[in-house]
């Protein structure tokens, strides 16, 4: 009976009442509640940072900086969210088309941070193009698996035909694939590409991967681990590290010693060691999140990354088509692999991967792509919902 009532309420719809009505409203909940913690994580952990590193600025100076991306982030969530399939398409397409020459740029041009090249610079704005790209990647990669299912068959891994030289084959996606990720990797930012291939496993593997396939997959990202840690000293560096005792006055050892500090209510205005904890805005906000409102704060956050997942999850498990079914994933796998690669840094668990907490963070590029990705995901899981 709901039911009908919900269809009858839908008979006259306005674009805006099909997107109301069809809408994960619990979903996009999660997300408004994400941002809005975003929100207080870079007025509470960004301005004493930023007092260690420039000097006096005031206690708005990294929300100020965000606000914009805020602005334009919110805007793009909830007009992309209205999109059907073909529009959604369409984006991520002009997305990966963007993104791939500012990727391109950051290998002939690069903006060096860190020691890392993996910024742009267009008109006075800092950008990361890989972390834009990412909705681009996921449904691109999505609409590829989906279209070579339609073509070959539910045996597009082992099919001969699906190898040839050819247009409609693995090997363009292969190759764009390879050179993204190559780029990536020269920057270096090896958390990214390692997030990168992880995601594009999972798709793989919903999509009916041969475990012996993704055995050999595994084997790919040790050998690139491998690689970077004799190629790169910072990485070698940063591996080493993690095996010896724990610095207390490494990134790591501030950041353990935050959580540690705010015990189970948080320190508010007495918090001190974010002072000291370099990247307490992007890499180790969760770390200064805790020692500003506690170890009770900290959870209940967990608790909503959980939730995130498990909504998608419950989408994926509804979805009728393939399409959507790999999107979904994609978006789950990203979300929740960037989230654990955070935490895993920040509690001491892996080596440091400058890696940010999504819609958490400080940091344009991760937000927008992250805002853009969600919206594009409620989109098509509202259109497969009503179709």
């Amino acid at each position: 009976m709901a039911v009908i009532n919900e269809v009858a309420r839908r008979t006259d719809d306005s674009q805006l009442t099909d997107w109301y009505f069809g809408i994960d409203r619990w979903l996009l909940l999660y997300v408004g509640i994400m941002i809005f913690v975003g929100m207080i994580a870079t007025i509470s952990t960004g301005s004493a940072n930023s007092i260690r590193v420039h000097g006096a600025l005031p206690w708005y100076h990294f929300f100020v900086k965000m606000f914009p991306f805020y602005i334009v982030g919110l805007g793009t969530l909830f007009i992309t969210s209205m999109f059907n399939k073909k529009w959604v398409l369409k984006l991520a397409w002009l997305n990966v088309i963007v993104c791939l020459p500012l990727l391109l740029m950051t290998f002939i041009h690069p903006m060096v941070v860190n020691g890392s090249a993996r910024w742009v610079v267009l008109d006075g704005l800092k950008l990361m193009p890989s972390d834009i790209m990412k909705p681009g990647f996921v449904i691109i990669t999505a609409w590829f698996l989906a279209r070579m299912k339609e073509k070959f068959g539910d045996n597009i891994f082992l099919n001969r035909d699906a190898w040839k030289f050819s247009w409609a084959s693995w090997w363009p996606y292969v190759g764009v694939f390879c050179i993204v990720l190559g780029i990536m990797f020269k920057q270096p930012d090896i958390g990214t590409s390692m997030l990168y291939f992880l995601v594009l496993g999972i798709m793989l593997y919903v999509s009916g991967l041969p475990k012996r396939i993704m055995a050999i997959l595994g084997g790919i990202l040790i050998a690139g681990g491998t690689v970077a840690f004799f190629l790169w000293h910072h990485v070698h560096e940063r591996v080493m590290e993690f095996f010896e005792p724990l610095d207390p006055l490494s990134q790591v050892g501030f950041a353990v010693n935050a959580i540690r500090q705010g015990g189970l209510f948080g320190m508010g205005d007495e918090a001190f060691a974010a002072e000291n904890l370099p990247m307490a805005e992007n890499d180790f906000v969760f770390a200064a999140l805790v020692e500003d409102f506690g170890a009770i704060a900290g959870c209940l956050l967990l608790v909503l990354f959980m939730m995130v997942i498990k909504r998608l999850m419950t989408a994926a498990q509804s979805a009728r088509d393939k399409f959507v079914l790999y999107v979904i994933t994609g978006t789950t796998a990203l979300f929740s692999v960037q989230v654990c690669l955070n935490l895993a840094t920040t509690l001491h668990v892996m080596p440091p991967k400058g890696m940010t907490l999504p819609f958490i963070s400080f940091g344009g590029s991760s937000f927008l792509g992250f805002c853009l990705l969600f919206g594009l995901t409620l989109a098509l899981i509202r259109e497969d919902k009503w179709k």
